[in-house]
This record gives C-alpha cells, structure tokens and sequence, in this order.
C-alpha cells in the first residue's frame, strides 16, 4: 500500500495537469523544472530523492503552489525509452533539466539540448566527456558528482574488515550504466598483496546477476562489491535474495540493499545529494550559467550494517565498524 506521503510526492509529479498561469500569484512567472530520476517510479528511495529536491527548491522560495513545476520522467533499463523519457521533457521547454544519474545524462545530452541540466550523480563526469573540467565545466551543464575514486578502495577495506576470511572478491556492474575503471586503481591499492583477488564480472540482465553470484559462490573465500549502478539499484530485493541464497558476504553502495537482507552499503548519502541539488537549479533559474558553475563532490557518505544477515553469514561485526555506523538493522 503506497504511504501517504509518496502519494503527495507522487502528486508533485502530475502537477503539470494544472495550468500554470492558475497556479501563479498574479504577476509572479512560473518556471519548469524537468527531472530524470535515476529510480524506477513508485520505488521509495526515488521518492524520498523527488522529496528532498521538493524540501531543497521550497527552502529557496520555489513552490509547486505558486512559482515553480516540476515534471517527473523516471528511470528504465530500455535505451529507447530513456531517451524518449528526456526528448518528452525537452519538448516541455523547461528552464532547467534535473538529470539522476549518467545513463539519463547522456540521454538528455544526445538531445542536443541547449537547456540548462544540473546533474545529481554522475561518477566522473570529466572522464565520461559530460564537462571540461570540474571547476569550469563549461557548455550548458554542472551538477554534483557521485563516489569518486577512491571509493573503490574503501569498499574493499569494509567488506574484508567485515568479512576477514574474504579472499577473491567479484566486482559486478552492468558497463552500460557503471563506469568501472574509476575504482579499480582503488580496489588494488587497498590491498595490493597477492591474498586478494579481484574478479570483474560485467552484467547486462538480471540472468547474469544471478550467474555472476553463482559462480563466486562457487570458489572458496568469495566476497562480492555491487558498485553503484542505475541497474543493479534498481533491483535491491532480488540482488540482496539471491546473494543470501549463495551464502556469500556482499557489500554495496546504497543502503536499499541492506534494508533488503543485504549485508552492508556504504556510500554517499543521495537523499542529501538531492537536497543540495536544488540550490543549482535556484541559482540558474536567478540567472547564473551552469558552464560557471562548479561540479561539486560528495560530502555526506551512510554506512548500514545488516546484523541479522551478519548473524546468518557468521559473522562477528566488529565494534568499530558498529561504532561507526549510521544504521544498524537488527
């Protein structure tokens, strides 16, 4: 049953039925905001994402009720619909485009689109060739960056710290929407010693998600690295079943997985990553160039531990990475 609160934030979305003129204050303009969310409709974190940037644009005085609309488009794995998703909301003419994650990006970029677009998460996007450079981007798009580099490192520390007897860990990410090499530097630099090893195993459907996790199941000492990826985040439930069916420790970035059955996530906090959105989207609606706009990086980072799956696995959690915790489910 859909909370009450979704079913408001669900309205935000068909708010376009209104006429804008009707929604105005008389002689204040309303302003379109496009947003490509980068999770499937009606899932609860792409709610509470929708949410934040709603909470974010009110605290700047940007209301639904008088002086903004925000149109929604949310994500799908179909190429063709992705980019019809992000053609539709073009043709609405916005004065800005809010775009969720690097699949959406290129997507909107393809358009061509001289609209101003203001990303909220995307890994690298001067390596991906999305922006010149990270204090200038340049062109008609900025936005706020997701895990950078180094992150890849991290996730292998927590996952052997959680799971000491971890010796071979398969990576898996879908290429078409997770750029890996960002974080394979990382992963090999956290433990360069020849008792790790890393296995990369690329996925293009949920058959290959499950065969990636039969065949780590299958070798001695397996540890898996779900990294951060519009397809694999998508599907918490199934991922987060079929890794405790195998029996195998898991980490992952977002902590839908955990909340799941997952074991752990660790990653930036994308609630808040939306929320800080929306002081971009106010300061190119009040005028200001996105090509002058610096790309920002992330600064809240969430980690949750699962016990209970620690407990099935039998694994001890370590007080420390208790102590440091943001959630522990139990």
């Amino acid at each position: 049953m859909m909370k009450r609160r979704d079913f408001i934030t669900l309205l935000g979305g068909t708010a376009a039925a209104l006429p804008l003129a009707a929604r105005a204050q008389q002689g204040e303009r309303v302003r379109r905001i496009g947003v490509l969310m980068p999770r499937p409709a009606g899932d609860s974190e792409g709610q509470k994402q929708a949410a934040a940037l709603q909470r974010g644009l009110e605290e700047l005085g940007w209301l639904s009720s008088r002086n903004i609309q925000i149109d929604y488009r949310w994500q799908t794995d179909d190429k063709d619909q992705l980019q019809a998703f992000a053609k539709e909301l073009i043709e609405l003419k916005p004065d800005v485009l809010v775009v969720g994650s690097t699949p959406s990006l290129a997507a909107a970029q393809q358009t061509r689109t001289t609209i101003p677009m203001v990303f909220a998460g995307v890994a690298d996007p001067v390596a991906q060739g999305f922006v010149q450079t990270p204090a200038r981007p340049g062109g008609n798009i900025t936005g706020f960056a997701l895990e950078e580099p180094s992150m890849g490192g991290k996730w292998v520390e927590i996952l052997r710290e959680i799971a000491p007897g971890v010796g071979r860990i398969t990576v898996i990410f879908n290429p078409n929407s997770a750029p890996f090499g960002l974080f394979l530097p990382s992963m090999q630099v956290a433990h360069p010693s020849s008792s790790l090893e890393i296995v990369v195993s690329r996925v293009l459907s949920e058959a290959d998600v499950e065969s990636a996790i039969v065949a780590a199941a299958s070798q001695p000492s397996s540890g898996l690295i779900f990294l951060p990826d519009t397809f694999l985040n998508a599907r918490p439930e199934m991922i987060a079943s079929l890794v405790a069916k195998h029996h195998v420790p898991a980490i992952y970035s977002i902590p839908s997985f955990p909340r799941n059955g997952g074991l752990i996530a660790y990653g930036i906090d994308r609630v808040d990553l939306f929320y800080r959105v929306a002081a971009y989207v106010d300061r190119v609606l009040r005028g200001e160039k996105p090509g002058d706009l610096p790309i920002q990086f992330p600064t809240k980072f969430e980690l949750v531990i699962n016990l209970k799956t620690a407990k099935a696995l039998g694994l001890t959690v370590p007080i420390t990475l208790l102590g440091r915790a943001d959630e522990v489910i139990e």
